[in-house]
Parts: C-alpha cells; structure tokens; sequence
C-alpha cells in the first residue's frame, strides 16, 4: 500500500510532502470520507459569513447579505467562487484572534442571460467589509482575469473602509486596486453597485468605473463623512444629504442612477449588462427583436408644436424609434436638459444623446456637456453606435455658466464627438443654432448620416437675436424689425439651407424616422475609422 502511494506521489510530481501527508492520514485513519467533510465544514463556515447575528443585522437594515446578492445578480447555479478560503494576515491589535474565512469579500465568476462576466461582493457581516490588503488581493485576481479573458467587472460595495488595523498595507491595497480599475478602462465594462457604506478612499475605485448605481436610503458615498466636516467646517450634516443617492443622482452626478432596494437594482443591473458588450473588441449582443424596423409612427408628424416657444417631450420620440419602446436611461435625475441612455434597434444597441426641450430649452450647459461627454466616449470605447436627436437653442447664457468654466466643459461634448469613431447618426428635429449646431455630433464632427424634420432650423442663432444685431439702427421701428425677422425666418427656418451646403444629408418624414434610422445604422455595421496615432489624448478636463 505505502509503496503504491510512493509510485503514485513522485509520478505526479507530488514529491515527499504529499506522501507524507497520505501516509499520516493513512495510518492514522483519517477516511476519505472525513476529508470531504472537513471541506464541506470549511464551505459552511465561510458561507455564514460573520455568523447568524449580524446576517440578521443586515437584514433588519432592508439589506441582502453578499452572497444573496450574488446569487440575484448571476444566473441561477453559474457562480463559481475563488479564494473562499483566504485569510488576512495582521497579527496587530489582536487580529490573529478575528479571522475570517473570505476576508470580508466574496469573488468569482459567473454568468447573466449566459454571458460571462467577473464579480465581487463585499460582505459587512466580516470586519464591516473592510478592506485589508489579502481583501484588496482577491478584488485585484479577478479584475486581473476580466481584463486577461475580456468579460466585464461588477462590483458591490458595502463596506467599512480602510481596515485600520493594517495601516498603510490597507491603503496600499486600495492603490491596487485603482491601478486595475484604470487598466480595465475601455477594456471591459466596469459597474460599481453602493449597496452600503462607501466612505474615504474607498470612493475613488467606484469613481473610475463606467456606471454607479446606489440604493435609496441604505447607501451613501463621500470623501469625508459627516462627523469630519462638522469639525472642520462647522457643517451640521447627515450621512444621507452628504453623500445619499439623492445627493449623488441630482446633485454631484457621482451616481448614474438609484434603486428602492438590493432586488430592484440587482434586476435592473441584469438589465443593463444585457445592452453591453464583453469588451472593447466584441460587438454588444444582438437581442431577439419583434418590432418592424420599418414601422411608421404619423403622431411623430405632430410632436413638434406650431409655436417655436412650446416645449415637447423628446422621450417620446426616443421610445418611438426603440425596439418595442425599450429605453434604459443614465443619469436621469441630474441635467435633465440632456438625455442619455441606451435603446435598440433591429435588436442592436445604440446610444442615445437628445436635447430634452421641457428642462432649460434644452440648452447645454456645464452640467449636460460634462454628462453627455462622458456617455459619448463609453460607447465609443466599446463600439457602441450613437444616435443624436437635436432640438437645441445654444449654450446657457450667464455668469454662473462662464464663471463655472462652460468653454471647457462644453468643448468636452464637442471633443467626445469628433474623436469618435463608431456610427453616429444624427436627427434634428427643430431647431440647432451657433456653436451648440455643431457640437451636437454635426456633420463637421463626421458624422455619418445627418437627417432633419421639415420643421428644423440650422442658424447662427433666432430670428429676432440675428435681427436685433443685423438691423440695430432699425430697433425704433417696429413694423420694420417685425418684416426683418420675417424676412429671417423665411430664409433659414427651415433645415433646406444646410441641405443645399451639404450639411444635411436629407430632409425625412417624421413618421418614417424609425426606417430611416435603422436602415442608416444597418449600413454603417461594417465602418471602420482610425484617429491618427497617439498614446493618449488630452481631452479639454
């Protein structure tokens, strides 16, 4: 029997350690049967997390435990964990007596809808789910294998910070981190999902991710907490107004979007990656679809009011031309001047950037330049077409926008446009003047159809602005300002100036944009287009 072992050990490559091991248990009596069940025991204790206690804990706070949430976020049984067994290290303060199975963080792979796709869950049953340098190493393996085998990375965040007790190794490990979240970026797709507390440095990981998405009530964000800005600044604030999901969705932009509890935001992120591809090199998943591309919508004939001055809801618009209506939208709580989101056409992903009339005109400002720059240039990175609906009257006037640096912010709209390669096609539906024309992905950003309604307007500004500057010695008479701006009117309201320079590829039907969207897109699959080289660019931040 030893002999039999031997053969087998050193066969393997096992050598001496492994044979005395065998031979231990052997003569020991230690079965098979025991082995498997000290594995099993093993799995059980690092399953309970930080115990029965604090699991309830959780839950009495409307939370899931990490496990639970992976569970919800992945296809039923295709989880498959990695480092359930690891330790941490610290033998400070009495650490070597608090050591858990997992070091507060859970991670593998696994798959949504049958598409791969690496995740971590950090658990604040163990340690508040702070984050040690082994917790830290077992985030870096698999952001490490996302980047390597190309599937996206979901992160829930639900901890305490910065475990304290390891000192500079726990922020050491956060710097690794961050150097993987920058290296994934435009590789894979990175979501952060706050699901707890995210406080200090902890923030920064999330921050350089592609979406952020918080839970009302039960999540918050912030560089400092409140207890700190009391001391130093003398601010009275709580935890939910500093750094809440209300705070981060309409007011920082921090966070793309919030969810009523874990089991609305796991569903909604199922919904999400669906319209993603794996990786910068892979198209996104082409979905079944069972809606005529070529479907005529005639009350798109009348969405634009006969008075110029009426607002009108460019939502319906969008959800008119998607794939039976399907409309997932980023940042919807902040810059409601601007939309964004994705939809789908002949079962394709697109994106989608429109001017929304009923918030400010539609103007751009600082705040809708920052957000559609930075929505322009995920697609763009993971070749995702992009479909622009314009009905903008310029840039927001006003100290508060210059002082805020809107030169900047909005030439970073206009920089994300023209360095885009990825088919863009653009809709104007009413009316698109001076500068603000051609930074919304214009044909002299090269963009690849530019369509406009019978109703659009392409000009240097209005009528009665151009009027007022053109026929200023005129002011005192207003017969003759009412018949210039006449005049104005009848020469450039109307999208066939731009036509006849080239700038407008066709004036379409309203009821046929649907068709002619998707006939554009369809031609435009196999476009290839190269910026010259350089390492980087150096986007105007």
């Amino acid at each position: 029997m030893v002999c039999k072992y031997a053969k087998l050990c050193f066969a393997t490559g096992a050598g001496a350690a492994m044979f005395a091991q065998i031979i231990v248990r052997n003569l020991g009596g230690v079965s098979m049967k025991d082995i498997l069940q000290e594995l099993e025991d093993r799995r059980t204790v690092a399953r309970a997390g930080g115990g029965a206690r604090r699991v309830e804990a959780q839950h009495a706070k409307g939370k899931l435990t990490a496990r639970e949430r992976v569970e919800l976020l992945l296809d039923e049984g295709s989880f498959e964990e990695f480092d359930m067994f690891v330790q941490h290290r610290c033998t400070d303060f009495g650490m070597e007596e608090n050591r858990h199975p997992g070091d507060g963080v859970i991670t593998g792979w696994g798959t949504i809808n049958g598409r791969m796709v690496y995740v971590f869950s950090q658990d604040f049953t163990v340690l508040g789910g702070s984050v040690s340098e082994t917790h830290a190493a077992k985030i870096c393996k698999i952001m490490d294998m996302a980047i390597q085998n190309g599937a996206p990375v979901i992160g829930m965040n639900d901890s305490g910070g910065a475990r304290i007790q390891e000192g500079v190794s726990s922020l050491a490990a956060y710097g690794e981190v961050f150097q993987r979240n920058i290296l994934a970026s435009g590789v894979v797709p990175q979501i952060s999902l706050i699901m707890g507390p995210c406080a200090g440095g902890a923030v920064y990981s999330p921050a350089m991710t592609d979406f952020i998405f918080m839970v009302k009530d039960s999540s918050y964000m912030f560089v400092t907490g409140p207890d700190v800005v009391k001391t130093v600044t003398n601010e009275v604030v709580t935890a939910e107004e500093l750094g809440g999901a209300s705070t981060h969705t309409r007011k920082s932009s921090v966070a793309d979007g919030a969810s009523e509890n874990d089991v609305e935001l796991l569903a909604e992120t199922r919904r999400l990656f669906d319209f993603l591809p794996l990786n910068n090199r892979e198209k996104a998943p082409v979905r079944p679809f069972f809606d005529d591309p070529g479907r005529v919508e005639m009350s798109l004939d009348t969405l634009v009011p006969d008075n110029p001055n009426q607002p009108y809801d460019m939502k319906e618009l969008i959800l008119k031309i998607a794939d039976e209506g399907d409309f997932f939208e980023i940042q919807k709580d902040f810059a409601g001047n601007i939309i964004c989101g994705f939809i789908r056409l002949e079962g394709q992903t697109v994106g989608v950037v429109a001017n929304q009339p009923m918030v400010l005109a539609g103007c751009l400002d600082i705040d809708a330049s920052r957000k559609a720059a930075r929505f322009v240039r995920f697609c763009d990175a993971f070749e995702i077409p992009i479909l622009t609906l314009v009905d903008v009257p310029g840039f927001l006037p006003g100290t508060g926008q210059e002082y805020g640096g809107v030169i900047k912010h909005g030439a970073k709209l206009l920089f994300a446009y023209g360095e885009a390669t990825v088919p863009k096609v653009t809709v104007l539906t009413r009316k698109t003047y001076g500068g603000a024309y051609v930074v919304m992905s214009s044909k002299h950003l090269r963009g690849d159809f530019n369509y406009a309604w019978p109703t659009a307007e392409v000009a240097v500004m209005g009528a009665k602005g151009a009027v007022e500057i053109l026929y200023r010695s005129e002011l005192g008479d207003k017969d003759r300002i009412a018949a210039r701006v006449k005049e104005y009117e009848d020469r450039f309201a109307n999208p066939f100036v731009a036509a006849e320079k080239g700038f407008i590829d066709e004036v379409i039907m309203p009821h046929s944009t649907r068709r002619r969207v998707a006939r554009a897109f369809a031609s435009l699959r196999g476009k290839k287009q190269a910026n010259p080289w350089k390492k980087h660019d150096n986007i105007p931040l």
